[in-house]
């Protein structure tokens, strides 16, 4: 999953195989900012703000970004081992756009905020990580759902969809089975730890089967290769629970998705914005 070794490997072999397109990436990064995404058709005017949100550890930071006016279905995301950036912010930004009303959140806020981009070496990231697990997960999403469900631009009555890349992955999943019956939808992207260990009953996808909610699972190729089974795993357990989920593996490497990492593919990650977007339109209506 988030091993600077298999990052730095996969950029070298995508790049060599054209499927990586970082636009004045060096640039961007060395600013600490994010790189422009493709315009949204018919975008909304929205409005943004920062939070504080108060959880069973201590209070999250967070960004809340929502159409200007009305209410609209809300969308809580996870983001991924480089946490709350510019860059998440700009994905969020565009999804509210697109007519949601948008939390990403600061997953590591038991321990801080850490300043990075998508460039960031990975072990500096790692130590964040402490004190997080699945019940963690679980706890958290609880305290973020009722917070969007107390705003004034979040529509109650729509179900909540919540997306998470590679960590986040497994963190959405564990969202769906902490709010079964507000969750309507989930998207995974390129993300590690979906699946657990043989035997465990606790394992993220499994628990995740068990709701009502819709799935997109995008996964790596790259990731497909160091884990060629999972794939079949999820189709199979999704199928046998009867839960609608699009699983797909894209020619892409480990974190393809967020426009400042060292291995973004526009094309790749344009097709998982559509697909992320139609299972909003259907599960979410």
């Amino acid at each position: 999953m988030c091993d600077q070794d298999y990052f730095e490997k996969d950029r070298l072999e995508y790049e060599a195989r054209g499927l990586i397109t970082r636009r004045q990436f060096g640039v961007l990064v060395a600013a600490g900012v994010s790189m422009m995404l493709p315009e949204v058709a018919n975008a909304q005017q929205t409005s943004e703000k920062d939070v504080v949100i108060k959880t069973p550890d201590g209070s999250a930071d967070a960004y809340f970004v929502y159409p200007s006016t009305g209410s609209a279905a809300a969308v809580l995301i996870w983001p991924d081992i480089f946490g709350l950036r510019p860059a998440m912010r700009t994905m969020g930004k565009r999804l509210a756009s697109s007519g949601y009303s948008v939390l990403v959140v600061n997953p590591f806020y038991r321990v801080g905020k850490p300043t990075a981009t998508g460039a960031t070496p990975i072990p500096e990231m790692m130590p964040f990580r402490k004190g997080m697990n699945q019940m963690t997960d679980m706890t958290d999403a609880k305290a973020f759902i009722a917070w969007l469900d107390a705003q004034p631009q979040v529509n109650k009555n729509r179900k909540i969809g919540t997306q998470g890349y590679c960590m986040g992955g497994p963190m959405a999943f564990n969202t769906a089975s902490a709010m079964p019956d507000r969750v309507g939808a989930v998207a995974s992207f390129h993300a590690g730890g979906l699946v657990g260990k043989e035997g465990d009953t606790n394992s993220p996808h499994l628990l995740a089967s068990k709701t009502k909610a819709s799935f997109l699972i995008a996964i790596a190729e790259s990731d497909d290769k160091q884990r060629p089974m999972e794939k079949d795993v999820l189709k199979q357990t999704f199928m046998t629970a009867n839960r609608p989920a699009e699983i797909e593996v894209y020619p892409a490497a480990h974190g393809w998705c967020p426009p400042d990492t060292t291995v973004y593919s526009e094309p790749q990650a344009e097709k998982a914005w559509a697909r992320l977007l139609e299972l909003y339109k259907k599960a979410l209506a």
